[in-house]
C-alpha cells in the first residue's frame, strides 16, 4: 500500500517517496531544557514516535533524530535565579524528559543531540551564511537578511506585511528588517560564551536544527517534524537559513501536529492550565493518555478534560479485558471438537480483512482515529470468538487464538499500547483509581475477601450487603466459579 503524507509546505497530501530507498530521514524538534514536560511535549512525541513505529513496521531502516536546545534565554533565567550552572539545568531537565517518555513508551530515538554539544557545526553555517551575502554581523549579533531572501514565507503561506501585523518582533535598530532574526548573540555580562568569528556568544534558536539536522541526516533529509506552533517563525527560519547556504531544500515532507486545549480553552501559563505529564499519570495509566492522543487525527486539535482521559480509560479496561479472556480462553483444556464443530476460519478471514484496514487508515496520513476504530472492532470480534467458542472446533480454536494475539502484538507496536499484560494493567489501573479517588487496595480486596467468605457459608445477605457498598465506591465484582474479580468504574 502507498504511503501518503500531508505536507504542510504544499498544504495537501502526498505520495511518500524516501529519497533512498528503504531507509527514511526523520528530524523533529526536541524540548527546551528549563522545565518539565507538558501535555503539549507529550502529544508531539507519542504523534512521532507511532510515525517512526509504522514506517519501521513496513520495513523502513529510519533515522530519528530529535534534539535538545540545552542553551537558551529560559535555560539561563533559571540557572541565575537558582544560583547554578546552565548545564544543571538542561541535565536535570533532559532526565526528566527521559522519565516521562519511558513511561508513555515512547521509544528512544536514534540520536539525541544537544546543541552545546554542536557549536562548531553553528558557526561554520553562519559564517557559510555571511560569505553568501545572507547573513550581516553588527556588534558581534549575526542576523539572517530575510530581504535577500525572496522564498521566505513559503511554509507558512504568509507574505511579509502579514508576517509583521501577526507577529511580536522585537524593537532592535540593529536589524536591516524587524523580522530579520539571530543566527549568533553575543554574549552579555554573566552569561555562558563560546569563542566565535565574530567575538564571544552564543547561537540563535533557528540555527542549532539546521546545523544538527545537517550534520546526522544530511543537506536535504525526508520529514521535518514538529508542533503546529512552530510553522511560524521557527520551522520558517530553518528553512530560509538552510536553503540559502546549501542551496537545497532542508526536507521534502513537514508534518506538524495540532494543538492541546484544555476544557476547549487554549493551554497557556497565564491561563494556568498548563498540565505537566507527571501530574497527570499520577492519576492515569500512561497507556490512557497516550489513547487519548491517538484518538484524534495528529493534525487536528485535542481537547483534553478529565472526562476525555475517562473515556480513553474505559475503551483502553474494553481492550484489555479482550486481551484477558483470550488468555484465558487460551489456557482451558479443550475437550475436543463436537460433531457439529466449526473450524473458525470466518474469523481468521475477518482478522485479516482488519490488518488491511488498520493499515490503510496509517498510509492515509497516519490516521490513527481510524486505525483504533479497527482495533475496537477486533476487540468487538474477540467477544463474539468467546461466545461461540464452544461450537469451534479445536484446531480452529487454536488458529483463532494464534491469529488473535499476532494481531493485538502488531496493532499494539505500531500504536505503542498493550506493551503490558493484561493482569499488571488492571494492577496499575487499579493502583492509580483508587489513589486519585483516596481509597485505599488493602481496604477493597478484605471487603472481596469478606464477601468471599460470606458466600461459602451461604450468607447471602451478607454477601449483598458487601456487593452494595462496593458498588457504591464504583467498585464492580465478576464472580467465577473459583474466585472474584474486582473492577473499578
Amino acid at each position: 500500500m502507498t504511503q501518503k503524507i500531508f505536507n504542510t509546505k504544499t498544504r495537501k497530501k502526498e505520495i511518500f517517496q524516501p529519497i533512498k530507498e528503504g531507509a527514511v530521514g526523520i528530524y523533529v524538534c526536541g524540548i527546551t531544557a528549563y522545565d518539565v514536560c507538558h501535555i503539549g511535549h507529550a502529544r508531539a512525541a507519542i504523534v512521532f514516535d507511532v510515525v517512526v513505529r509504522y514506517l519501521r513496521a513496513k520495513g523502513y531502516e529510519v533515522t530519528f533524530v530529535k534534539n535538545f536546545t540545552d542553551i537558551d534565554d529560559k535555560i539561563i533565567d533559571r540557572a541565575n535565579k537558582e544560583g547554578v550552572g546552565i548545564a544543571e539545568i538542561s541535565e536535570r531537565y533532559i532526565n526528566a524528559h527521559d522519565e516521562d517518555m519511558e513511561a508513555l513508551a515512547v521509544q528512544t530515538p536514534t540520536v539525541t543531540p544537544k546543541a552545546t554539544e554542536h557549536m562548531n557545526d553553528m558557526i561554520a553555517l553562519v559564517r557559510s551564511l555571511e560569505e553568501q551575502g545572507y547573513a550581516y554581523c553588527v556588534d558581534g549579533d549575526v542576523y539572517f537578511s530575510i530581504s535577500d531572501f525572496k522564498p521566505y514565507g513559503g511554509l507558512s503561506g504568509r507574505n511579509l506585511e502579514e508576517m509583521m501585523a501577526g507577529s511580536r518582533v522585537d524593537v532592535n535598530d540593529k536589524k536591516k528588517n524587524p523580522l530579520d532574526f539571530a543566527l549568533w548573540k553575543n554574549s552579555k555580562e554573566g552569561e555562558p560564551f563560546w569563542e566565535s568569528p565574530w567575538g564571544k556568544g552564543r547561537p540563535g534558536w533557528h540555527i542549532e536544527c539546521s546545523a544538527m539536522s545537517r550534520r546526522y541526516l544530511g543537506e536535504t533529509f525526508d520529514i521535518h517534524g514538529g508542533g503546529e506552533d512552530l510553522i511560524f517563525p521557527h520551522h520558517e527560519n530553518e528553512i530560509a537559513q538552510s536553503l540559502a547556504a546549501t542551496g537545497k531544500p532542508l526536507a521534502h515532507y513537514w508534518m506538524h501536529n495540532g494543538f492541546v486545549k484544555i476544557n476547549s480553552e487554549k493551554m497557556s501559563k497565564s491561563l494556568g492550565n498548563i498540565f505537566p505529564v507527571k501530574e497527570i499519570l499520577k492519576n492515569y495509566h500512561p497507556e490512557v493518555l497516550r489513547l487519548f492522543m491517538l484518538q484524534s487525527h495528529y493534525r487536528s486539535p485535542v481537547d483534553y478534560s478529565e472526562d476525555s482521559l475517562a473515556e480513553a480509560r474505559t475503551s483502553l479496561i474494553r481492550c484489555y479485558t479482550a486481551l484477558q479472556i483470550l488468555r484465558e480462553t487460551h489456557s482451558k483444556t479443550s475437550s475436543g471438537p463436537g460433531a457439529n464443530a466449526q473450524n473458525g476460519q470466518h474469523y481468521t478471514e475477518q482478522f485479516e480483512k482488519l490488518v488491511d484496514k488498520f493499515n490503510a487508515a496509517m498510509d492515509d496520513d497516519f490516521n490513527t482515529a481510524q486505525a483504533l476504530g479497527h482495533v475496537f472492532e477486533m476487540v468487538r470480534l474477540t467477544n463474539n470468538f468467546v461466545m461461540e467458542e464452544k461450537n469451534i472446533s479445536a484446531s480452529g480454536k487454536a488458529e483463532i487464538l494464534k491469529e488473535a494475539a499476532r494481531l493485538f502484538e502488531y496493532f499494539g507496536d505500531v500504536l505503542g499500547i498493550f506493551q503490558s499484560d493484561a493482569d499488571r494493567f488492571f494492577a496499575a489501573d487499579k493502583e492509580t483509581e483508587l489513589r486519585k479517588r483516596g481509597l485505599d487496595i488493602a481496604e477493597i480486596e478484605d471487603l472481596v475477601r469478606q464477601r468471599q467468605v460470606a458466600r461459602l457459608e451461604k450468607n447471602w445477605a451478607k454477601a449483598d450487603d458487601i456487593r452494595n457498598q462496593l458498588a457504591r465506591l464504583h467498585i464492580v465484582l465478576k464472580d467465577s466459579a473459583n474466585a472474584t474479580r474486582w473492577m473499578i468504574e
